[in-house]
């Protein structure tokens, strides 16, 4: 039990490096095309909507957050960061993106949200009846209305919220990083098209 608690805290913490370090094998070992750019929309696009939806209503350690999507999933955060991600290897065109990104959710953000809830478990006496009715990541469809003790969370959509947790930076992000693969994309075509070879050191 003491590992699995050190482990999760290590998980905390090199959570944010970590994705830093990924996002630069990503672009490199990238292989993106027009097309497959814009099927990852079909992911991206839903994953920063869920994300800047569930920041809305979300008062983090003020009080439990039942409603909004939060009555679906008790972690619309990262099932949004899950989808935005598998989007984005699906605009990369590799294999190896995606496996090493299923191992990365394995081994960092399941112990993450593991650990996040257990202080919730140990600061809301109604996280027990909640976790019961409502799912840990994949949503269920209709809302829950969980009897819980303490909390609920604002009724409805807070901008304020959403601007507070600085979520629009998930959108500005997500474009830089279409940014960056059309310009390999297109940095690739023409030196296919100028008859130039890739570099050995190339990917």
């Amino acid at each position: 039990m003491s590992g699995r608690m050190g482990w999760q805290r290590i998980a905390r913490r090199i959570r944010v490096p970590t994705g830093f370090v990924f996002a630069a094998v990503f672009l490199w070992l990238a292989r993106p095309s027009w097309r497959t750019m814009a099927a990852s929309l079909v992911l991206v696009g839903p994953g920063l909507w869920l994300r800047g939806y569930a920041s809305g209503y979300l008062r983090k350690n003020a009080e439990l957050t039942i409603t909004g999507p939060y009555a679906h999933t008790r972690n619309p955060l990262y099932l949004g960061s899950m989808l935005i991600a598998f989007g984005f290897s699906a605009a990369a065109a590799s294999w190896v993106i995606l496996g090493a990104l299923a191992a990365l959710f394995a081994a960092i953000y399941l112990p993450t949200i593991a650990s996040e809830e257990a202080y919730l478990r140990g600061h809301f006496a109604g996280f027990d009846a909640y976790a019961r009715e409502v799912p840990k990541l994949l949503p269920r469809l209709t809302a829950a209305r969980p009897a819980t003790a303490s909390g609920s969370g604002p009724g409805a959509f807070s901008p304020a919220l959403y601007r507070k947790h600085r979520e629009y930076n998930a959108v500005i992000g997500a474009g830089a990083i279409y940014m960056a693969l059309a310009f390999k994309f297109m940095f690739e075509q023409h030196l296919s098209l100028a008859g130039f070879s890739k570099p050995p050191w190339w990917p």
